[in-house]
């Protein structure tokens, strides 16, 4: 009896019984309205048709008048009263026979006037045609008779017809009276039953309820006082109920609550302890950090000065030997337009430092515009094209022209094919020969991309090895010249554009570099999802990537 769940069982059990009480209560009430309705409904329709068929009597005597007078049209005119008149006789009949009670030989007394009221009127039709009928030359004579037949009926007819008006009229009466008792009757009733609501409701309210609420009322304050860091705050159980059990939890809750706060106090004094230790350490550890860049830092400078100096002679002694008219062997010139060629490479990778060391600084920008990419690999490969045949490698470019077109750095895209081209040559050995392909794929539905691809067919790399060779200064155990920051610069450059570079076994053996880009119509959605590292120049420390350069 105790238990919460039964006094809320009890309550719901309450609430249904009164609605159920209710609905009841609304459903007789509903029944006696529409009975006593349509019993003053079928009265008045009764008066109305009894007042109708008065009516129609007196256009049937009328009409019986004008045919004495007229022999010669009033015929068709008294025919048509007297149909009229027959037909709400006819309604007359129906409404009594339907609502009418019987009286105590089984014979209902409306019916019975009625009766007299239909033989009454016979007779008189009767006597009106025998009238109508007659020879008699005197039009006088037939008024008189039709008069006569006429003063007869209303004689015979006419307490009989007040008889039932006057009946009907007390049952319009009596219906309105019983109407109005019903509703006078629903009226108590309604108070009645809210009444008896009203005192359940108080009742349960305070029985169930208002013992329920206090005690919730109770356990909002305590937890209020919990929040408020007062942590030796109890409840009184009281009756052993959900509730007592959950005040009980309560308590034990709010003593391990105060428990745990001793020991977190503790813990937070150690705690600083530890954080004052570590913010030492890392001050340190920046501080060999800044020192650690500052010397890269002044590695790309000097790197970039030392070659910028011996690089910018050697191109201008090309320049002065090509033009000097005493040199005219082709073979001659044609090595000296190679060695210019190198050494402008050379002179792009030296620019190439100092472009990594300014973009660390935030001083470097690219120039995005929409550029076809089959003229810009065909560019990358025709500088390298007479060091791949002294090597015996055949460079193939796989690419339709002017092919699609992206959004990108026309020179920046260029330099890195051209790089990884270079990086094939230098660290692929041996090797046959290089592809530089370019395909149209689709990531997702409306979202075309544009991979760009250079296959070699050397020794690979090792899974392993691939992942560090695009840190600053990687080179791994690769063999040829380098300072380990070509594939570092080709990563920045591929993220600023909105894309991604790896490497890839290639089928048959070598190494395959992927690169894949937006096309113009989803640069936006690019940018969107774009790698947060896209969106500024990387640290000195950035990774994933490709080969040593």
């Amino acid at each position: 009896m105790g238990s919460i769940r039964f006094k809320l069982a009890a309550l719901a059990g309450a609430v249904a019984a009164l609605a159920a009480l209710a609905a009841l209560a609304v459903l007789l009430a509903v029944g006696a309205a529409e009975r006593a309705l349509e019993a003053t409904v079928a009265a008045q329709q009764r008066l109305d048709l009894l007042t109708e068929l008065s009516a129609r009597m007196s256009d049937f005597g009328l009409a019986a008048v004008a045919a004495a007078d007229s022999p010669g049209s009033g015929p068709r005119r008294l025919d048509e009263a007297r149909a009229s008149v027959a037909a709400v006789l006819e309604a007359v009949a129906q409404g009594t026979a339907a609502s009418a009670p019987e009286g105590p030989a089984g014979v209902n007394p409306r019916e019975r006037m009625l009766a007299h009221l239909r033989a009454d009127f016979t007779v008189l039709d009767r006597q009106l045609t025998a009238a109508a009928a007659a020879a008699d030359a005197d039009a006088a004579r037939r008024g008189d008779r039709v008069r006569g037949a006429l003063n007869g009926f209303a004689a015979a007819a006419g307490p009989t017809l007040s008889l039932m008006v006057e009946s009907e009229r007390r049952g319009v009466t009596v219906a309105r009276e019983e109407a109005q008792a019903l509703a006078f009757r629903l009226r108590a009733g309604a108070v009645g039953l809210a009444l008896v609501a009203l005192a359940v409701a108080v009742a349960l309210y305070r029985g169930l309820a208002r013992p329920l609420l206090a005690r919730l009322s109770e356990i909002d304050r305590a937890a209020a006082a919990i929040g408020r860091g007062h942590l030796d705050t109890r409840l009184a159980i009281g009756p052993r109920d959900e509730l007592g059990v959950l005040m009980a939890r309560f308590n034990r809750m709010a003593a391990r609550l105060a428990r745990r706060e001793e020991r977190v106090a503790a813990d937070r004094a150690g705690l600083e302890q530890t954080v004052a230790a570590r913010t030492a350490d890392l001050t340190a550890a920046n501080a060999r950090l800044a020192a650690i860049d500052a010397s890269r830092r002044r590695f790309f400078a000097d790197v970039s000065h030392e070659l910028r100096t011996p690089l910018t002679v050697i191109i201008g002694e090309c320049d002065v030997t090509q033009r000097a008219p005493v040199i005219a062997d082709a073979d001659a010139r044609g090595a000296l337009a190679t060695i210019r060629k190198r050494a402008g490479r050379m002179h792009r990778r030296v620019e190439d430092l100092l472009r990594i060391a300014r973009s660390e600084s935030g001083e470097i920008a690219l120039v995005f515009q929409d550029v076809p990419l089959g003229p810009v690999l065909a560019d990358a490969i025709a500088g390298l094209e007479n060091t791949a045949r002294r090597q015996g490698v055949a460079l193939v470019l796989d690419a339709a022209q002017p092919g699609p077109v992206v959004h990108a750095d026309r020179d920046w895209l260029r330099q890195v094919v051209e790089g990884l081209v270079d990086n094939a040559l230098r660290h692929g050995a041996p090797l046959t020969r290089i592809t530089v392909a370019a395909e149209t794929i689709v990531a997702e539905p409306g979202m075309p991309l544009e991979r760009i691809t250079v296959t070699d067919d050397g020794r690979g790399i090792p899974p392993e090895d691939r992942a560090g060779l695009f840190a600053r200064f990687a080179r791994g155990d690769r063999p040829g010249p380098g300072f380990g920051v070509g594939l570092a610069l080709a990563e920045w450059v591929v993220t600023r554009h909105g894309g991604r570079i790896t490497l890839e076994d290639a089928e048959g053996g070598g190494t395959r570099a992927v690169i894949v880009l937006f096309r113009p119509e989803a640069r936006d959605h690019a940018h969107a999802d774009a790698r947060p590292r896209a969106a500024g120049p990387p640290s000195i420390e950035a990774a994933p990537g490709e080969e040593a350069g």
